[in-house]
């Protein structure tokens, strides 16, 4: 199933195809919301090539990702974004709903 709860960046797009056009298959990022962190909460990515049954799809140019719906009530409005800057190139969320953020970004609070 698709959603539009939750959208993917052009860069996260285009970064998912590289890694796919290495792997020599299509890839798409697995976006989980975990309990834990030091803000309470903490995303979790993987890549992976299939679906499970009860993922959305959040899908842009032919790239995908996929969230379950429990990480969806947490990632309700949010983008998935890619950075590639002097520090590091990561995924990211970027979370209207996050009260407060880690300095590392991947742990929040709502």
């Amino acid at each position: 199933m698709t959603t539009t709860d939750l959208t993917l960046s052009p860069a996260a797009a285009r970064r998912l195809h590289e890694i796919g056009a290495v792997e020599g298959k299509p890839i798409m990022l697995r976006v989980a919301v975990e309990g834990g962190g030091c803000s309470g909460f903490q995303y979790q990515f993987d890549l992976v090539d299939t679906a499970q049954p009860d993922d959305l799809k959040v899908e842009r140019d032919g790239a995908a990702a996929l969230v379950d719906e429990m990480s969806l009530v947490l990632l309700k409005g949010s983008e998935i974004d890619f950075i590639d800057e002097l520090a590091g190139a990561e995924f990211k969320v970027r979370n209207p709903n996050a009260k407060s953020s880690c300095g590392c970004g991947v742990s929040f609070s709502i």
